[in-house]
């Protein structure tokens, strides 16, 4: 067996989707029934919209459409499927043992279908959030990333991004974060193509050292 590979960052940035919880099945259920309602291939569409603001995909796939409808519909549907919504191996842990300043919550999510993920998935409720109503520019751009860095006080090159989508690992890298990337949605090729620094198979993977305040974290990464 491989020796773990050892990380210090000051502060760790997770999406929220395929990271923290697992919603792959009631988002393809979502996506599915939109794509057979509008003619699309269902399997395509869910990929498209795989860690994305749906209005993103939406303005793609009918940009002479009604789009800002569809997204109201969209978020509607996704925040009554919770059906299979819960948290990903190792996640309850290692979310119980970080200092609540030193994590924060990053995801292309409306607030509210946050807040209901979240909630439904009984994750601590973190105390930086940042979704899709807090920046201008969605993932692959940065910002999302340089939000979620600047809500802790710190730099983005401080901290680590965990993510499992290719968009998201490209906007932990554009803010100048290291990025760890979970093989829960994505194989290795599009994770590392993407610019991962290190993938593991999911949070169960990483172990937290010793915490003391105002100290860097210390991360084990068993790959």
């Amino acid at each position: 067996m491989a020796s773990p590979v050892e990380v210090q960052t000051r502060g760790i940035l997770f999406d929220l989707d395929g990271v923290l919880v697992d919603s792959t099945p009631a988002v393809a259920r979502c996506w599915s029934r939109w794509a057979v309602q509008y003619g699309f291939n269902a399997e395509e569409v869910v990929r498209q919209a795989h860690g994305r603001p749906s209005i993103m995909t939406l303005r793609e796939l009918m940009p002479d459409g009604d789009y800002e409808e569809e997204n109201r519909k969209m978020e509607e549907w996704e925040i009554a499927d919770t059906d299979g919504v819960v948290p990903l191996p190792g996640v309850l842990e290692i979310l119980r043992a970080l200092p609540t300043d030193q994590w924060a919550i990053v995801t292309s999510c409306t607030p509210d279908l946050a807040e209901v993920r979240i909630r439904v998935a009984g994750l601590p409720r973190p105390r930086k959030l940042v979704t899709s109503g807090d920046v201008k520019r969605f993932k692959p751009e940065p910002d999302p990333y340089l939000k979620g860095a600047e809500l802790l006080g710190l730099a983005a090159k401080d901290c680590v991004v965990v993510e499992d989508a290719p968009a998201g690992i490209r906007a932990g890298r554009a803010a100048d974060s290291r990025v760890l990337a979970l093989r829960t949605t994505e194989a290795d090729d599009l994770l590392k193509a993407a610019g991962a620094t290190w993938i593991v198979n999911d949070l169960s993977r990483v172990t937290l050292g010793p915490v003391a305040k105002g100290q860097p974290l210390r991360l084990s990464l068993q790959m």
